[in-house]
């Protein structure tokens, strides 16, 4: 779904749903949504808790075991780059030790005791609030040497909305103090269980990924958004200023899980020495999606993004009035233009063309396409006065040698507002600007062929383009027939000025290529840096 649309309140089920209903209701749609009680007739809903005897269970379940917890020293928040955390091996029961000393220094700030940090390299400046065990497995289906935790896995049951379904992996979570995950997004579906304390989830559709900048796809944190929820710099991260509009936060109190589809983004805030456990599986779009077939579905996606990008950046101005440059521009004017009557009826002779056509005199124009007419005109001979002043040169036709091409600057926005010719284009009905372009073949070709060859910006060619579907949709076939006939038939080179357009509307294809790289995967191609 495109920036700006709304998607429908996450919906809260108050009682538990079959497998069935799960998958048909809820998996199928990619939508989250939240279980109310959905862990709370587990043995760890009574027995984790840290506040009724919680540590003490744990410690003596799995106290002995060797786990690895996450050090942050920008905690509470916990990013998931490497760069910014650091990973220490302990026994489970000093992590819960830890737990135990957040709760008795609660408030007065005490640091790690040194007996510990020395013992596990923990600088003694750490507090307990930075060390959060995260992701800890307790069932893994490709490394189950490394599960540590299994111990644990008898005081939890797979939820019954699960069903069969086929788990990656079950995970532990713990922290002592209040803690942040930062935002990411899951390669798998996740059902996050609150076993004790509470958690709140901000979550952003996979659509939502131009406003939370993801990191580089390439990189080693490329599923983390790399621009924070709170007071986010607009200066460097300007899209940021959406991101809060396009989400949704639910809270999790004990017993309560949340269904994260795969591909959305969430925030984790954690209170104080809240335990978790979620549920990974793999969704049935990525089981059904074969290798040999992953090209062919990068180029379809991809061309979609693109798609999606130029209709953005080709949308309706906020004003459809069109920018009025030259209200009153006489006649004398446009013909001084072009060089007077007389050369005009020698260029039309010259090319063959037809005046037996529908509106063959400028007067049979309605108000809209005259007005249209006299404004293109004078962009172009604005355009090439302007560019013979900056050289320095006398004044010359509109018409040019394919060496004298680079005088011409086009217009190289990509904004339809701040692209006159593509305006005035996106303004006019597709049938006025078939009359427009027929007049100017006809009468003031050497002005059309300067408009097309330099001054149509690549977004002005994407429009050109659009319209020239339009009108093939309106007119019979002869018609569309003889219309492309004159239109190309006023150009000296007719192949060339096809080129032009086509090349242009690809270049304006690839700006949105680039936006789209920038958006989704965090690349700009621009000004690659590679760090070796």
């Amino acid at each position: 779904m495109p920036m700006g649309c709304e998607f429908p309140k996450i919906q809260t089920f108050e009682t538990a749903l079959s497998a069935a209903d799960f998958e048909s209701t809820v998996e199928l749609t990619n939508f989250p949504a939240v279980f109310r009680g959905c862990a709370s007739d587990w043995d760890a809903y009574s027995k984790w808790n840290p506040f009724n005897s919680g540590l003490d269970y744990l410690e003596e379940r799995a106290g002995s075991v060797e786990v690895e917890a996450m050090l942050s020293r920008t905690a509470p928040i916990f990013n998931g780059d490497i760069r910014s955390h650091e990973r220490v091996s302990l026994p489970f029961s000093d992590f819960i030790r830890f737990c135990k000393q957040h709760i008795s220094d609660k408030g007065n700030g005490s640091g790690v005791d040194a007996k510990s940090a020395d013992l596990y390299h923990i600088p003694e400046d750490y507090r307990p609030g930075q060390i959060y065990l995260a992701q800890f497995p307790i069932l893994n289906d490709e490394k189950e040497e490394k599960v540590q935790l299994k111990i644990l896995r008898q005081d939890i049951q797979t939820p019954k909305l699960l069903g069969e379904k086929s788990l990656s992996s079950i995970n532990f979570w713990m922290n002592s103090a209040q803690a942040r995950s930062s935002t990411h997004y899951d390669p798998h579906h996740n059902l996050l269980c609150v076993v004790s304390g509470r958690k709140k989830v901000v979550l952003w559709p996979p659509s939502a990924s131009p406003s939370l900048y993801p990191m580089p796809i390439y990189g080693e944190a490329s599923n983390h958004s790399s621009v924070g929820l709170e007071n986010p710099n607009l200066s460097d991260y300007p899209r940021a200023e959406h991101s809060l509009k396009q989400s949704q936060e639910v809270t999790l109190n004990a017993g309560d899980a949340v269904f994260i589809p795969e591909g959305w983004f969430h925030q984790v805030d954690s209170d104080e020495l809240t335990v978790a456990v979620n549920f990974w599986w793999q969704s049935n779009i990525m089981f059904n999606m074969h290798e040999h077939m992953d090209s062919y579905y990068l180029r379809r996606i991809t061309r979609r993004l693109i798609d999606r990008e130029m209709s953005l950046l080709v949308s309706k101005p906020s004003s459809t009035d069109l920018r009025h440059l030259s209200e009153h521009i006489d006649q004398s004017h446009i013909e001084m233009a072009e060089g007077g009557n007389d050369n005009l009826g020698n260029e039309s002779n010259k090319k063959g063309l037809s005046t037996l056509h529908e509106k063959a005199s400028l007067h049979d124009l309605d108000p809209c396409a005259s007005q249209a007419l006299h404004e293109l005109i004078s962009l172009v001979h604005d355009h090439v006065n302007a560019v013979n002043t900056s050289k320095g040169l006398q004044h010359t036709s509109p018409s040019c040698s394919e060496g004298e091409k680079s005088k011409f600057l086009v217009n190289a926005s990509s904004c339809l507002e701040d692209d006159p010719v593509a305006h005035l284009l996106w303004n006019l009905e597709a049938s006025r600007l078939r009359d427009v372009l027929l007049a100017m073949a006809r009468y003031f070709p050497r002005t059309l062929e300067a408009l097309i060859l330099h001054m149509l910006s690549p977004i002005a060619a994407e429009v050109l383009t659009q319209k020239f579907d339009e009108i093939d949709q309106q007119s019979g076939e002869e018609d569309r027939n003889q219309f492309f006939r004159e239109f190309y038939g006023a150009f000296d080179d007719e192949a060339a000025a096809m080129d032009i357009i086509l090349s242009r509307k690809e270049s304006f294809a690839f700006q949105a290529f680039k936006s789209v790289l920038d958006k989704y995967l965090g690349v700009n191609i621009a000004s690659p840096t590679i760090n070796i």
